[in-house]
């Protein structure tokens, strides 16, 4: 038996792999730096939600909305604070929590 992917959650899901990447990314790169704000916490936390949006995506679950609401909530906050440094790291992150946001309400909605 092979297993099918919602069609209409394709795009949230791509959007999820990228963000954890680049959080994860951004984490390892601030893990050495000091912080003004909650940049890598808000990384830590958005691979977190994305991780687990993606799961319920993949499994068609009843809760696949809601998780891509709050998943949006986590994505915007963490593009805020990393967004408020400079490093190159920092900003690609936020840009892919940013796309990650706009296609978890998409879904939500």
């Amino acid at each position: 038996m092979e297993a099918t992917l919602n069609p209409i959650y394709r795009e949230c899901i791509e959007a999820c792999q990228q963000c954890i990447v680049d959080c994860q990314f951004c984490l390892a790169q601030m893990a050495t730096r000091k912080s003004h704000n909650d940049c890598p916490l808000c990384c830590v936390q958005c691979v977190e939600s994305c991780q687990t949006c993606l799961k319920m995506m993949v499994v068609d679950s009843r809760w696949a909305k809601d998780y891509c609401r709050l998943c949006a909530e986590i994505c915007d906050y963490c593009a805020e604070q990393c967004g408020a440094h400079d490093h190159a790291h920092c900003q690609k992150c936020a840009e892919s929590c940013r796309a990650c946001a706009t296609a978890c309400r998409a879904i939500a909605a």
